[in-house]
């Protein structure tokens, strides 16, 4: 007998390769480009919605917000507002935001040091 989720899904895992599996929403929500990278820099520290946007270059703030929204969605992202003038917004990580976030960073972490093989595959493919 399995528990069920809301979605009707039952909750004791999820299978990835069923194209109707609710954990192929998470993946994306984790592993696109602007949630891998909000995930990293939360797993830094905490940070307002200004700082966030200028840690992550290239992305608008409509893909920010939207990035966020998701990831909160989901559990790994908790949003407080500091009532104040204008009100202060800041993102932190949840504990399972945490867990998700340190195997986002090894990932980023194994790209950043494979980098030069990475381009020297890409330059010898042309």
């Amino acid at each position: 007998m399995s528990t069920e989720v809301s979605s009707g899904w039952p909750a004791r895992t999820g299978d990835v390769f069923d194209p109707n599996c609710p954990s192929r929403g998470v993946l994306e929500h984790v592993t696109s480009r602007w949630g891998v990278l909000v995930l990293a820099a939360l797993g830094e520290r905490e940070l307002r919605f200004g700082e966030l946007h200028r840690r992550i270059g290239g992305v608008s703030q409509k893909m920010l917000a939207q990035t966020l929204r998701a990831l909160a969605a989901d559990g790994f992202v908790e949003r407080t507002v500091v009532p104040a003038a204008p009100p202060q917004v800041s993102y932190r990580l949840t504990d399972t935001g945490e867990q998700v976030a340190a195997h986002v960073a090894g990932l980023v972490g194994w790209i950043e040091r494979q980098l030069p093989r990475i381009l020297a595959a890409r330059e010898a493919a042309l």
